[in-house]
């Protein structure tokens, strides 16, 4: 097989090679394909899309496409938050696997994930969502202040999922909180929608149901997948569940710091400064401008006495902001007393 190495075949299970794709086709219709065949395609057997029959070395079996849709999803998953871009390369290939299979079970499993390509699809694929929802719906919101016109657009499914009883629960970071079209948005939902507050949240989520779940599949939000594989879902539902937990309700202040001078915005930020982060990323990961970062960076240095960038560093080290609040139920920094916050847990 000289000359078809890793050199000839430079790709991943994201975008096979013209010869991979139609072995790998082959292999899937016929549930086999023999060694002979695929000794031009290397790249299946190192990709793990074609493997050793047990009963037959003489042949090879494909990896089922769903299989194959999972790795890719679990793999992008572990990558999202270096870079997204995989994603946007990688969602027509999602396309490809779900549209293999010889048989009903393998066209039905087609449709546990579809892509989303272009904000009319995606608010087509909302509205059809929110008519059959029923009971719930989970969302998580990145960024900081919500615009009006981020607010407006999907004011109408709101209004109709309350008019049904549905509850909704949203997780917005620290930074909404100063908006007033949110503290609008949810007086008009009354009841039916709760929201919660955390330093940073993860991208765009939204559950209904607990059975369909939207994420974005590239960073400009174009693309979206629409995801209805019960594994997938309640994943999700789990991590919105644990950082619902962890949360803070938006009708609740924000706990102290324990340290005079330092607000719970600055305190966040110089974590995210003694874990090595740049300006740039940590507004991003707050929902807040750069300049806005860099104006809370130079009150927290003054505040701590740092002459320089270097000097901060040791200063919040000193301080111990370079982590997570402690537990004021296990380290509490200041006296209990009436008009403390409840505890983000509900204990």
């Amino acid at each position: 097989m000289a000359g078809h190495g890793k050199e000839a075949h430079p790709h991943g299970a994201d975008r096979l090679c013209e010869a991979g794709d139609r072995v790998y086709s082959r292999a899937v219709r016929r549930g086999r394909v023999s060694r002979e065949d695929a000794e031009t395609v290397p790249c299946l057997v190192e990709l793990a899309l074609l493997h050793p029959d047990p009963d037959d070395m003489g042949w090879l079996v494909p990896t089922s496409p769903q299989e194959v849709m999972t790795r890719l999803l679990r793999e992008m998953h572990e990558q999202v938050v270096a870079t997204q871009s995989r994603m946007g390369s990688a969602v027509s290939a999602f396309e490809w696997y779900a549209a293999l299979g010889g048989n009903a079970h393998s066209r039905a499993e087609g449709v546990a994930i579809r892509v989303l390509d272009g904000l009319p699809r995606i608010r087509a694929a909302m509205d059809e969502a929110t008519e059959a929802c029923s009971s719930e719906v989970l969302a998580v919101q990145p960024g900081g202040i919500r615009r009006e016109d981020e607010l407006s657009e999907g004011l109408h499914r709101a209004m109709a999922l309350r008019r049904r009883g549905v509850r909704m629960r949203d997780l917005y970071t620290h930074v909404a909180r100063h908006g007033q079209g949110l503290l609008n948005y949810m007086e008009l939902m009354g009841d039916s929608a709760e929201a919660r507050t955390l330093d940073e949240v993860t991208e765009r989520l939204i559950v209904f149901d607990r059975t369909v779940a939207f994420i974005p599949a590239s960073s400009d939000r174009t693309i979206a997948l629409e995801l209805r594989h019960p594994a997938l879902v309640d994943y999700l539902v789990t991590v919105f569940e644990r950082l619902w937990r962890l949360a803070i309700p938006l009708t609740a202040p924000l706990p102290d710091t324990g340290i005079e001078g330092i607000t719970h915005r600055e305190r966040s930020i110089a974590a995210l400064l003694a874990e090595g982060h740049q300006d740039a990323v940590v507004a991003e990961r707050l929902g807040i401008s750069v300049r806005t970062c860099r104006a809370h960076i130079a009150r927290l240095s003054e505040t701590l006495g740092a002459a320089s960038r270097t000097q901060l560093g040791v200063r919040i080290a000193q301080a111990g902001l370079d982590g997570p609040p402690r537990d004021p139920e296990l380290q509490p920094l200041t006296s209990p007393g009436p008009g403390l916050p409840e505890s983000p847990t509900g204990r």
